[in-house]
């Protein structure tokens, strides 16, 4: 009995001296339990897309502004491409317009000065002092109005006179009368007609629409001379 009791002791010893503070410690796993999955299916509303309930916006056209008229009044009822008289020129409103922007004005207005036919034609009094072969029409004119190069019609600045100063520009202007016909005084030998001949003149114009600085230099196709054209003489054998 007392060897028992003896055993008993010395394994209780045994066991308490197994136990270390240090010793690790199991590590424990959470047991999750089992995924539940619905047994029905999610029904989500899909929401419905309509077209717009307006409209696209109706643009009416592009307005004309009258900033190049086709024909003004003054050449309406003829066949020139300038006018000479002109009861709508807009007079005050390039005086004005020549007072506001003076210095940019005269700097292009210097610049066709040189160009103005009263100077080349100092020496001529009559226009029976100039000799025509083909019949023509010559006159020295300041068109108000023409069409440029580009086929619009421009207001030219001309006979305006703003304070103490009067700006004109001039030019020679000659047309045919019978273009296409034979030259006269020439011997029948020679094949000749009557040629309309052209000059391309610049002119300082004014243009009511421009609100930065209306006035620009263009250039127009202008009548300039009556010509003789002949074919070269063969002689018959």
């Amino acid at each position: 009995m007392a060897f028992q009791l003896v055993l008993m002791a010395a394994l209780a010893a045994i066991a308490v001296a197994d136990r270390s503070p240090y010793a690790p410690h199991p590590t424990y796993q959470p047991a999750y339990g089992p995924t539940y999955q619905p047994a029905y299916q999610p029904s989500y509303h899909q929401p419905a897309y309509h077209e717009p309930a307006y409209a696209e916006p109706a643009y009416a056209p592009r307005p004309s502004y009258g900033h190049y008229p086709e024909v003004p009044a003054c050449a309406a009822n003829g066949t020139l491409n300038y006018c000479l008289e002109d009861k709508e020129y807009p007079e005050y409103e390039v005086k004005h317009a020549i007072k506001t922007h003076k210095y940019g004005f005269l700097e292009l207005y210097a610049d066709v000065a040189d160009l103005n036919t009263d100077n080349s034609v100092d020496r001529l009094t009559k226009l029976v002092e100039e000799t025509y072969i083909c019949p023509s029409e010559t006159i020295y004119a300041r068109p108000l109005r023409a069409k440029n190069t580009d086929g619009k019609w421009r207001v030219i600045v001309n006979n305006v006179k703003v304070d103490y100063d009067e700006f004109t520009q001039s030019v020679r202007l000659e047309t045919c009368l019978t273009p296409g016909s034979k030259c006269p005084l020439i011997p029948d030998c020679y094949e000749t007609s009557c040629l309309q001949k052209w000059i391309y003149h610049r002119f300082v114009v004014y243009d009511s629409y421009d609100q930065y600085f209306p006035f620009a230099i263009e250039s127009f196709r202008l009548p300039a001379s009556c010509a003789c054209k002949a074919e070269a003489f063969a002689p018959d054998h």
